[in-house]
């Protein structure tokens, strides 16, 4: 029996049946343990192996702080001091959006949250400004694909435990390549509004120092966090510990918009949202050792290796890859599904596993607005009222500029080396 396609096949069919992707890794793992005579009593161990691991404690504490800095209306005043700055001119509210989209990254670490928290305000105020509401909604679904990318991101928390990286590392090496691709975005939101003759100026006539001090506590946030990690005052996990105590702050302190009955809710909605994720990183971190052991990473890396002497055409065919299963699945998945395989690859080619992991994290970001599973677009969809297909038809133009800032990212370094001879 070939248990290597077995495994495969059992899981793309349950996804096929629409299973939820924890369940199926998890049941296609177990499945073929079972029939192969891998011995059951291994997947209570692997299942709390893979979570029991120090680095991967900061991602219920960043979706927290998030949750925490959502509710404490710290998005609404960075909108606000954003339109401030940017709102007069004409297409001001699409940069507005990209940008928001940037910040509120550098503070949630989730496009899905992301989306939630900005959608609500910047969708409705394009639409005032005679955008097609389709476009308002697909271009904030757009913008907060960058929440995956810019540090502190929970996608390079996981890549950075599974590759053996150091996660400061990893979110140091996201935040150009985050402004990238912000830059992509927004210049392609600004051609399609010139194109089609949006936008009417939004002048925020309070005082932009008025605004920005309102903001100010919510801005140090990354500032906080970054500055303490690169600062080597306190670790990642730590750091994320620490961005709930300031938003904790922030909301009680500062704004008087959060209090100690809130904190239930709080809780309860990060820790639903935390569950999902370490269910998956559960599930599918038994389902790479059920691969590793029927032998299916070690065919597949062999497969691989022989594209080695080109490295350009398997860069790209990896790339193809992925963002075809961005498409289907989340970023947490594919890493457990692919970097068991992708790590040999990486060593013998000579590729540094940082900026892979850059790239690899940015094709997962362009899924989460490319149909048909397209995460971002769903939230946006609900935070907006419109018909997800609506939305489809304007993503388009983000989708492709993403691409092409994943471009310039991936083959970079191959061109400054080229040019520097």
């Amino acid at each position: 029996m070939n248990l290597g396609g077995l495994l495969l096949g059992l899981f793309l069919a349950l996804l096929l049946l629409r299973v939820p992707v924890a369940a199926a890794l998890g049941a296609a793992a177990v499945g073929v343990i079972a029939l192969g005579g891998l011995g059951l009593q291994v997947v209570s161990f692997n299942f709390q192996a893979g979570i029991a691991k120090f680095p991967l404690l900061a991602i219920p504490f960043f979706i927290l702080a998030g949750v925490v800095m959502d509710r404490a209306g710290i998005a609404e005043r960075i909108v606000r001091l954003l339109l401030a700055l940017v709102g007069g001119w004409r297409p001001g509210a699409a940069l507005a959006t990209v940008l928001a989209g940037m910040l509120w990254g550098a503070i949630s670490g989730s496009g899905p949250a992301t989306v939630a928290a900005l959608g609500g305000i910047l969708v409705p105020m394009m639409v005032r400004q005679g955008y097609a509401p389709g476009f308002a909604a697909g271009l904030m679904a757009a913008s907060a694909e960058l929440s995956i990318i810019i540090p502190p991101s929970i996608a390079l928390i996981v890549y950075a435990t599974l590759a053996g990286t150091s996660v400061a590392q990893q979110f140091w090496a996201g935040i150009l390549p985050g402004v990238v691709m912000g830059g992509f975005l927004a210049l392609a939101a600004v051609l399609v509004v010139r194109a089609r003759g949006w936008g009417t100026g939004e002048v925020v006539p309070e005082s932009r120092w008025r605004l920005l001090a309102e903001a100010f506590p919510g801005l140090l946030t990354p500032v906080i966090i970054l500055g303490g990690i690169y600062g080597g005052v306190f670790t990642p996990t730590e750091a994320a510990a620490v961005g709930v105590f300031w938003g904790l702050l922030v909301g009680m302190a500062f704004y008087r918009s959060l209090h100690l009955g809130d904190l239930r809710d709080l809780l309860v909605e990060a820790g639903v949202s935390s569950a999902v994720i370490m269910a998956i990183v559960a599930w599918a971190g038994l389902f790479a050792w059920a691969a590793d052991t029927v032998g299916l990473v070690g065919k597949v890396t062999a497969i691989l290796l022989r594209l080695q002497e080109n490295p350009l055409l398997l860069l790209g065919l990896l790339n193809l890859f992925w963002l075809v299963m961005g498409m289907l699945l989340d970023a947490v998945s594919i890493y457990y599904l692919t970097l068991p395989v992708l790590l040999p690859v990486m060593a013998h080619v000579g590729w540094d596993p940082v900026w892979m992991g850059i790239v690899m994290t940015v094709n997962m970001a362009i899924g989460q607005i490319t149909p048909p599973v397209a995460v971002n677009l769903f939230v946006s969809a609900r935070v907006s009222g419109l018909p997800i297909e609506r939305i489809w038809r304007e993503i388009w133009p983000f989708v492709l500029a993403s691409v092409l800032g994943l471009l310039l990212l991936a083959y970079g370094p191959y061109l400054a080396e080229t040019w520097g001879r």
